[in-house]
């Protein structure tokens, strides 16, 4: 029995756990996996309308784009750009000292959103946007310097590893877990690659400590709010319910209570997603698609003027099904993550699910192709690492920010002028 189990775990571990066939496929099944465990959120909420159709098309569409740009070993073109390889380094140096001196222009201002969930949204959002150029131009430098090492000795990983976690640490500050949750996987894929192979039974378990740090942080900012304050008000909508619609509502609340909150908030952000993906379905059932609107959101929101951002639109989506019943899924003052899949939806249904998930695809497949030819100690890697993690990442959050659309673009095009001459390793930029 116990060599069985041996053999087993030691097949399991054959598996490159971030090749584009495992890591983001494997991170969007167990996602949705562990929503179902909903401790009667769903019932709360009145989730009726399937998601798994959804989930199973966007699967399929990403691994065809992923198989076939594997097998016809297609890269990113350098679209007449070679020109410009000896400057990348500069670039991103430049990109480093703008978010270096926007971060701290926020913090010396007071601007500090881990003290309260109200300072967090209102953060400056030209400041905001640049200071997000510290941590992108970190990873990439830090990852450089990682991948260029010869030597690498335990001495110079830990001062990479603790300039990463200073790095981390400044980003918490700002009560913001979506760059360090990229920063540490980052960090892991490049560590994967140039330092030494992660097991996939470590990683597992390194996935489940990561899950539950964050899942706890977010609980624990909740609860540090400011409830005199509107902006976190949790007041629910002042409606009229029927003498049994009250009583129901009350007695799923109390089912719902039951579960202590620090253990409802293990899973919480992956039950929200579903409720959430549910809901949007549920919408396009009723409403048409907004056809491009809430990806027309992610440039109208830089413009002069008041804009509502895309998230914001999606609360008001999905709190538009439930306001009637006495409650809301996410408080107004909030803005809502509709998951990648919802996102697409919620613009053009089934059919723009497929495309978006097929792009998601062909771009790591092509990412990946450039990687085996160039060596797992080139540029690509960086490129890699960081692009996949940030589409693993959208599977949540959804890819609705112009910074992380304007990062992918500045990376598969660095990646792509770095690429080796006749397919010789090259780690210069």
């Amino acid at each position: 029995m116990k060599n069985n189990i041996k053999k087993q775990i030691k097949n399991l571990n054959k598996i490159d756990t971030f090749s584009p066939y495992f890591f983001l496929p494997f991170i969007l099944v167990l996602y949705f996996f562990i929503s179902l465990f909903d401790f009667h959120r769903f019932e709360l909420f009145n989730v009726n309308t399937s998601i798994w159709p959804s989930v199973i098309l966007a699967l399929i569409c990403y691994y065809i784009g992923v198989y076939f740009v594997d097998k016809k070993e297609w890269t990113f073109p350098t679209l007449g750009l070679s020109f410009l390889r000896g400057y990348v380094i500069w670039m991103i140096w430049a990109l480093v000292i703008i978010g270096g001196l926007a971060y701290f222009t926020m913090m010396t201002g007071g601007d500090v959103g881990i003290s309260d969930e109200s300072v967090r949204r209102n953060l400056d959002p030209k400041l905001n946007f640049l200071s997000q150029l510290l941590w992108f131009g970190a990873i990439l430098i830090l990852s450089l310097k990682i991948i260029k090492e010869k030597n690498m000795t335990k001495g110079k990983l830990l001062l990479y590893a603790v300039i990463y976690g200073v790095i981390m640490v400044m980003f918490l500050m700002m009560g913001y877990r979506t760059p360090i949750i990229l920063m540490l996987f980052t960090g892991l894929i490049i560590f994967h690659y140039a330092v030494k192979r992660i097991k996939l039974t470590w990683f597992l378990t390194t996935l489940l400590v990561i899950g539950v740090f964050f899942s706890l942080f977010g609980f624990f900012r909740v609860l540090s709010e400011d409830t005199s304050k509107d902006f976190n008000s949790r007041e629910q909508p002042d409606v009229e319910l029927t003498e049994t619609e009250a009583e129901k509502l009350i007695t799923v609340e109390r089912k719902v209570n039951l579960v202590p909150k620090w253990i409802r908030s293990l899973n919480g952000e992956a039950v929200t997603g579903h409720i959430v993906l549910s809901k949007i379905i549920e919408y396009t059932k009723e409403e048409e698609y907004l056809n491009g609107e809430i990806h027309g959101g992610i440039f109208s929101t830089i413009l002069p003027g008041e804009q509502i951002s895309p998230r914001m639109k999606v609360t008001e989506i999905v709190n538009s099904l439930s306001v009637e019943e006495g409650k809301y899924i996410t408080r107004p003052t909030r803005t809502t993550t509709p998951t990648y899949i919802g996102q697409l939806f919620l613009d053009g249904g089934y059919l723009l699910v497929a495309i978006g998930f097929l792009l998601y695809g062909v771009i790591i497949s092509m990412l990946y192709n450039q990687v085996k030819q160039n060596g797992y100690d080139s540029y690509q890697a960086v490129a890699f690492a960081f692009v996949l993690t940030i589409f693993t990442v959208s599977m949540h959050t959804g890819l609705l920010d112009l910074i992380f659309l304007l990062m992918i673009g500045f990376v598969v095009l660095t990646a792509a002028l770095s690429k080796a001459k006749n397919s010789k390793v090259n780690t210069n930029i």
